[in-house]
């Protein structure tokens, strides 16, 4: 493999690449690779799996559902992380009566 061809590439396929983060999709490989899994990647990362054929730049729309279930997970955890934080305190009958006499 030359080298020099290989960053070309990376640095040709980066350059039609937007500025940020892109969401992309995963193509079938050799090596065991499942289409259609979607990450989100840097720049650089996403034109090194471009040129390697692991995977594509996903369509808009497979964006939108990617970020949307982002947001549902998220979403989900901080609700369960906040059920975990509330406390309860039990007070017998009798400790409660002396506090709302004292009131």
């Amino acid at each position: 493999m030359d080298l020099r061809s290989y960053y070309k590439k990376i640095r040709d396929a980066e350059a039609t690449l937007p500025e940020g983060h892109i969401v992309m999709a995963s193509l079938v490989t050799s090596e065991g690779g499942k289409e259609g899994v979607r990450t989100e990647a840097s720049r650089a990362t996403a034109a090194k799996l471009i040129v390697e054929g692991r995977s594509r730049v996903a369509t808009p729309e497979e964006a939108n559902e990617f970020h949307e279930a982002n947001r549902e997970a998220r979403a989900k955890h901080e609700q369960e992380e906040a059920a975990r934080r509330v406390q309860v305190m039990l007070l017998p009958s009798q400790d409660l009566r002396k506090t709302k006499e004292r009131s």
